[in-house]
């Protein structure tokens, strides 16, 4: 199994960015707590290397609590940047935004006249919509569970001093780390009609019983270890209804509960990465 998703309307996206940062102050870079260096897009990283950066860990309540504060502290460590959590609760995000942009800014003089510019960047479906609607105070840009719902750039005002400019959600060209392909699968990164479902909650029933394999078999009831991934998907089958009468297995069905159970927190919140070193 190959994932990889790159439309086109991204390669576009990617060229209009290129052109955008020359008059950009510092960049706010929205990634999934669940998985923070999966859903680091390195092309954004070389762009931005001489900016200033704002990392925000959004849908931090999905992710396991000690894995964020080890998050936290490892990307806090890095030059320029600044990380800060973002849970489903955004009360306090924009004045915590403002802090971390001033101070990532002190020291460097504006790039515009006026209004100092950030661009939000971030792979598919992190939450970035959801993130500006909640600095902007009210719902200016679209918001959805699926991938690629922002297709063009959108400047939106935050308090005095800033202006966000809004960005498409990108990936990369090549998805060569197949793991860190897996997980944004996982965290709903890749639209799902370019992936095969069946494939991926296999390969997703087997990272997560991994990682935890006391979250699955409590979620699921299921007794005993399984002997294998065939074990424990028909296990998880026999849980979400996927079982026929006659015994067949509906195993896309069973592969699209397992992710939209992890997806939305149901199933616990799982971490799928961890700091280097």
């Amino acid at each position: 199994m190959k994932i990889s998703w790159y439309p086109g309307h991204m390669h576009k996206a990617h060229k209009e960015l290129k052109r955008t940062l020359p008059l950009t102050d510092a960049v706010i870079e929205i990634l999934d707590a669940r998985a923070p260096q999966a859903s680091a897009n390195p092309m954004l990283g070389e762009m931005t290397a001489k900016l200033p950066v704002l990392k925000i860990l959004n849908k931090a309540d999905l992710a396991d609590s000690q894995a964020n504060d080890n998050w936290l502290h490892y990307l806090n460590k890095q030059d320029s940047s600044v990380c800060i959590l973002a849970h489903a609760d955004k009360q306090h995000l924009k004045q915590d935004v403002i802090k971390a942009l001033q101070q990532l800014t002190a020291a460097t003089p504006g790039n515009n006249a006026g209004k100092r510019k950030v661009v939000v960047i971030g792979a598919p479906n992190v939450g970035k919509s959801t993130v500006i609607n909640a600095l902007a105070g009210r719902k200016v840009t679209k918001t959805g569970n699926e991938p690629a719902v922002t297709r063009g750039q959108q400047q939106v005002k935050l308090g005095q001093d800033w202006m966000l400019l809004d960005t498409p959600g990108m990936l990369w060209p090549n998805l060569e780390d197949q793991r860190a392909a897996l997980c944004l699968a996982l965290i709903g990164s890749i639209r799902q009609t370019a992936l095969d479902i069946e494939d991926v909650g296999w390969s997703a029933a087997e990272l997560l019983y991994e990682i935890d394999p006391t979250l699955l078999r409590q979620r699921y009831a299921i007794q005993d270890a399984p002997e294998n991934t065939e074990a424990l998907m028909t296990a998880i089958a026999g849980k979400v209804g996927a079982i026929g009468k006659a015994g067949s297995i509906n195993w896309h069905s069973t592969a699209e509960s397992l992710l939209n159970d992890y997806r939305s927190g149901k199933l616990a919140a799982i971490s799928l990465e961890t700091p280097p070193g």
